[in-house]
């Protein structure tokens, strides 16, 4: 069990701190003239894109020690996370947020095959992923209270550095207990019915069709005016903690391809609520179905591919790409159309081909 919450806290700080809590900031910063709305789109995708170099790199080599990647992943998302207190420009924040991404990536892969290797407990997955979702809760708390005590978005980023830090001590020790054997080269696991290409293929676009309101939800909201953006985001992070149980129940009761499909259906629901109606209702109940499915899909389909880390490096290469372009996409869609709406639109239909792809191939014969 201490390595099952070593390994959540890792993901509370490389993605829930190190990744997710620029959403939160993002609206700060640009009101603190860091950047602006549009630079901003590229500082976001940035952070996607070193995701994706880091789960490329994971791809080239076979014998990577998850001890290893979890010392460098959390060791990079520390010294982002307290660098980007010093960020006064765009050039900075691009660099930092990529390598960010990289850490993170070093860290989700290396705490996948560290603790959901054969032989650990089924209900390993969804303790490790809930991690994701409270790091965004926890962190979403912090900038509540920072931005109560009048911090700057520089404070705000070196008090997630230093909390991260404290929450670090745990994971340091447990990766020093780790005698980690070189993972075995097998096919994907039994439980997945489908075939690789088609869980590389809708694992991307699963990328793309969330991370359109997980980047930009707080705007969103500020747009709006009738919420506070961080406690909206903050529950967006809740409903991702409690995901992971029950998408990883329900896969276990209904299988890969079925799951797969309501999670990814609901999920498309979520995104394009408030294009649909932009209202009170429709932000919140977006927050909680896109944070309440976007780990699901996470818990299903990297638990499908957890006896095979080519595939599981893959799929998050693929994830990487889709969030590096729906960032772009959603910036070039506001500028031309000066709504949001339209970016969410084809979000939505994105994840509908992805769950379209979940469908369970026919055999033959």
């Amino acid at each position: 069990m201490r390595e099952i919450l070593a390994g959540m806290l890792l993901l509370v700080i490389s993605m829930g701190f190190g990744r997710f809590a620029f959403t939160g900031l993002y609206p700060q910063m640009v009101s603190d003239g860091i950047f602006d709305l549009h630079a901003g789109a590229w500082v976001a995708s940035a952070n996607y894109a070193g995701y994706l170099a880091g789960a490329l790199l994971l791809t080239w080599r076979h014998a990577w020690r998850a001890e290893t990647l979890c010392r460098v992943g959390l060791f990079g998302s520390l010294a982002c996370l307290l660098a980007m207190a010093l960020v006064q420009g765009v050039g900075a924040a691009l660099l930092l947020r990529f390598l960010a991404g990289v850490a993170s990536a070093f860290s989700l892969v290396g705490a996948s095959l560290w603790l959901l290797r054969p032989g650990h407990s089924a209900q390993t997955a969804p303790l490790l992923y809930s991690g994701v979702g409270l790091g965004i809760v926890l962190s979403a708390q912090l900038l509540v209270a920072g931005h109560s005590g009048g911090l700057s978005s520089s404070g705000q980023w070196l008090l997630l550095g230093v909390a991260a830090l404290l929450l670090s001590l745990p994971v340091w020790r447990a990766c020093a207990r780790q005698a980690q054997p070189r993972q075995q080269h097998s096919a994907p696991a039994e439980h997945s019915q489908l075939p690789a290409w088609r869980l590389v293929s809708l694992y991307g676009l699963a990328g793309f069709g969330y991370i359109i309101t997980a980047t930009y939800l707080p705007l969103l909201l500020g747009e709006h005016g009738a919420l506070q953006p961080l406690q909206i985001w903050a529950a967006f992070g809740l409903g991702a903690v409690f995901s992971c149980f029950l998408w990883h129940a329900l896969r276990q009761r209904l299988g890969t391809s079925p799951s797969l499909i309501l999670n990814l259906g609901l999920q498309g629901l979520g995104v394009i609520l408030p294009a649909l109606h932009a209202s009170t209702a429709s932000y919140l109940l977006s927050a909680l179905l896109v944070g309440g499915t976007f780990m699901g899909t996470v818990t299903i389909a990297m638990a499908a591919a957890r006896s095979s880390p080519r595939l599981a490096a893959g799929m998050t290469a693929s994830y990487g790409l889709g969030q590096i372009l729906g960032p772009l996409l959603a910036a070039a869609l506001q500028a031309h159309y000066q709504s949001f709406s339209p970016a969410l639109l084809a979000a939505g239909a994105t994840l509908g081909l992805a769950a379209l792809l979940s469908l369970r191939p026919r055999c033959n014969g």
